[in-house]
């Protein structure tokens, strides 16, 4: 058997895709193609066309003939044979039936044509092999994406380490130049300064504090609750601008960063929480007691609707910068809830805080510890946790809804916030199918994102609050199945609990007025979900 040429036509004539097996003129196929339509009966059971020269196999498929066109000496039954591979083949590479999704793979058709047939005559493959061959996996190519992958990673983890080694190191300095600062001012001895800095109070509006034990980051939207304060804190300078490493990227670094981005590499991603950690650094606390009330939730909705899982666990973390300033007791609040379990310390006084909500050592003439030894996030003094299964509780509720409306699939999304808490810095990130392309967003109550590499949807929205409690979105993908786009992931951010432990008074041990401290509080979603 001998195949001419096999063609995508359309029942008007004109000819979509055509790919000839032997050496044959541009007039002679167009004119055997033209002359096709004019052949074909109405009506006809069988599905090939005799003339004086050639033989035409054909097969509809909707509104389009898929054609072989073959000699006269050709065996039919195979001619038939491969006609059948083909059309299999068809539906695999268009991206639809018609003459817009035929032309636009065209290319792609005429691969897995010659895949099929060979100098005229059919090889023996099946769709699966003519697949897994013109995909063309290349194990070169692999190992270069490997090794190249291997470099960015390594290139990722010098940067955090640099980073790392910049953060101790301003940490260190400004607490050699605080100690300096101090004695200056003794030096000095001027009441009026004194009095100046104990008039100082420290605060800033916005929520989301964090500090190294596993806060996000935030340098512009702090919350500080500062109280009555009766002596001037022990460090009141801030460290020297200018001085301390600096990490500078050399010339090639910065060119390998911009190849990486010109490929699609997201390099802000694991860059930005560094450069935020170093802000922070560069201005230590200077406060001399430092209270932090930290709340981590972990939620698991149903997306049919339900919970699954809701647990939170909190903690009150003491940071002490000097030692004289450790004899303390902390005398703290908290909220009518009554399914929070607390637990404290092994060394504080349990009786002294069932009794009275104090939190103080056993030993009274021992100190509490200092920060100086490089540890910044703290002593633990307490910690709670809370688990639920009232829906009613959960700070954030995600519905979604795809369907799919011919070559489209639709997928609205709706959010519920409780009126509970101010959410911060809300991103929920919902996983895509592959795409060529970023989704069709077709409304949207906030900013959205998309992540080519990972392919994932980022919708975020700054804050939610009383004005916008609930929300929504749409956009259309190509046709996808429904789990496609689970798990959803959630992060967030707020400035009250649901513990509402709050810090009252810290009460000084050896008598005298309370020290100043400052309070900070947070709740973050650690694991939050739909799935």
């Amino acid at each position: 058997m001998v195949v001419l040429a096999a063609s995508v036509v359309s029942k008007s004539g004109k000819v979509l895709v055509s790919r000839q097996f032997v050496e044959m003129s541009r007039i002679r196929i167009e004119g055997l193609l033209a002359a096709f339509p004019k052949l074909v009966g109405m009506g006809k059971q069988h599905t090939y066309v005799e003339t004086e020269n050639v033989r035409y196999v054909y097969q509809p498929i909707e509104a389009l003939y898929l054609l072989l066109v073959t000699n006269k000496q050709s065996n039919i039954l195979e001619d038939l044979e491969t006609l059948r591979l083909l059309s299999k083949l068809v539906p695999e590479y268009a991206l639809s039936l018609d003459e817009e999704g035929i032309c636009k793979t065209a290319f792609e058709l005429i691969f897995a044509f010659d895949e099929v047939i060979s100098l005229g005559h059919k090889e023996n493959v099946t769709v699966a092999q003519v697949k897994q061959y013109c995909e063309m996996e290349s194990h070169e190519e692999k190992l270069h994406k490997l090794v190249l992958q291997s470099k960015i990673n390594e290139t990722k983890d010098l940067m955090k380490r640099k980073a790392s080694e910049i953060d101790k190191s301003k940490i260190e300095k400004s607490r050699a130049d605080r100690g300096g600062g101090f004695k200056a001012l003794q030096s000095m001895g001027s009441g009026g300064i004194g009095s100046a800095l104990g008039d100082m109070s420290i605060s800033s509006g916005g929520g989301g504090f964090s500090n190294n034990s596993g806060f996000p980051l935030s340098t512009d939207s702090d919350t500080f609750s500062t109280k009555p304060k009766g002596r001037p804190p022990s460090a009141a300078n801030a460290p020297p601008k200018g001085l301390g490493m600096q990490l500078g990227k050399t010339q090639r670094t910065n060119q390998f960063l911009e190849s990486l981005k010109a490929e699609g590499e997201v390099i802000l991603d694991d860059v930005q929480p560094k450069a935020a950690a170093s802000k922070m650094a560069a201005a230590p606390l200077t406060d001399p007691i430092t209270l932090t009330v930290e709340e981590k939730i972990n939620v698991t909705l149903k997306r049919d609707g339900g919970l699954s899982n809701f647990d939170v666990q909190g903690t009150l973390s003491l940071q002490i910068l000097n030692q004289e300033d450790g004899f303390i007791q902390v005398q703290i609040e908290s909220g009518s809830n009554p399914g929070i379990l607390f637990k404290t310390h092994p060394n504080v006084n349990k009786e002294l805080f069932s009794n009275e909500n104090i939190l103080g050592l056993k030993d009274p003439n021992r100190p509490f510890p200092t920060g100086q030894g490089g540890d910044a996030s703290g002593v633990g003094l307490l910690r709670w946790r809370m688990q639920s299964n009232d829906e009613s509780m959960v700070p954030l509720t995600i519905n979604c809804w795809p369907s799919v409306s011919g070559n489209e699939t639709y997928v609205s999304f709706e959010y519920e916030a409780s009126a509970m808490f101010d959410l911060r810095n809300v991103v929920i990130s919902v996983p895509l199918p592959a795409l060529r392309e970023a989704p069709n967003v077709r409304q949207i109550d906030g900013e959205w994102r998309y992540d080519s590499r990972n392919s994932i949807f980022e919708w975020s929205i700054l804050l939610i609050d009383n004005s916008n409690r609930s929300g929504s979105m749409e956009f259309v993908v190509p046709p996808a199945d429904a789990s496609a786009f689970f798990p959803i992931s959630v992060q967030f951010s707020a400035t009250s609990t649901f513990s509402d432990v709050k810090v009252a008074n810290v009460l000084p041990v050896r008598g005298g007025p309370s020290p100043k401290f400052s309070q900070r509080t947070q709740l973050i979603a650690e694991n939050y979900q739909v799935v």
